[in-house]
């Protein structure tokens, strides 16, 4: 196996800063010991001799000494100790004595559980009697709306039979009335019959029919077409509402008996 080179790109600028700080380090020792050895240091005192005293009213040249003042070495100010509480102590809270529950007597617990069971049992009744009165309430509203849809089925169905009744007797009104207005050609037999389509408009007025199933005698065909066209306006029923019954009449014509 060759082992893989991998480039530390940081590699150089960590060792200059390394050596940066050791050179600071040193030059804080050095000075620092320094200051140190001129503060402490005791000062010199030089002492000269005189074989005989001088002569008097002549001064002795005295060459003035140069003494080296030092200051006093400063004191460091002491740090006063600021106390810190402690947390612990601070969050610790006092212990609050624990209160027993006294368990109440047996009976007292058995009258309660016999007035739970009691309020359920008159809830459940409550409920009971609720349902019952609803659902009476919902049956008499379901008979009175059948009685109601009962009464309009009447209603309607004797409206329909009065509507058929006016129908039924205006159509033959309307079927009189052309029967009144055909004129019997000769010689045609009794059991023909002729189908025609009329189309009437609003107030009675008839348009010109048109010829559903022939009778098979032209004659009596076209005499049937000559009465309807004279038979205009045809009776209409009062209620407009009834036009449309009568919008197109599909009208069967046949020849009346003759009597002897």
């Amino acid at each position: 196996m060759s082992a893989t080179a991998f480039y530390e790109p940081y590699r150089l600028p960590a060792g200059i800063l390394a050596l940066v700080v050791h050179s600071v380090f040193f030059a804080l020792l050095y000075f620092g010991f320094n200051w140190n050895r001129q503060v402490f240091s005791t000062p010199t005192m030089s002492v000269e001799l005189w074989q005989s005293l001088p002569e008097a009213g002549v001064a002795p040249a005295v060459t003035p000494k140069v003494v080296e003042v030092v200051p006093p070495p400063q004191e460091k100010k002491a740090v006063p100790d600021i106390a810190i509480p402690d947390k612990k102590k601070a969050a610790v809270k006092p212990v609050e004595p624990k209160l027993e529950k006294k368990k109440p007597p047996p009976k007292a617990i058995e009258q309660a559980n016999k007035k739970i069971a009691e309020q359920d049992e008159r809830i459940a009744k409550q409920q009971v009697a609720h349902e019952q009165a609803e659902r009476l309430r919902q049956e008499e509203q379901a008979g009175e709306q059948a009685a109601r849809d009962k009464a309009e089925r009447l209603k309607q169905a004797e409206q329909a039979a009065a509507k058929g009744k006016i129908v039924d007797e205006y159509q033959a009104k309307i079927r009189a009335k052309i029967k009144g207005n055909i004129v019997m050609p000769p010689d045609v037999p009794e059991n023909v019959r002729a189908e025609f389509l009329v189309t009437l408009l609003p107030g009675g007025a008839v348009l010109p029919p048109r010829l559903l199933k022939s009778s098979g005698n032209a004659a009596y065909d076209n005499a049937v077409e000559r009465a309807i066209l004279k038979s205009d306006p045809l009776p209409l029923p009062p209620d407009v509402q009834l036009f449309n019954r009568f919008r197109e009449l599909d009208l069967v014509f046949k020849p009346e008996k003759r009597t002897e």
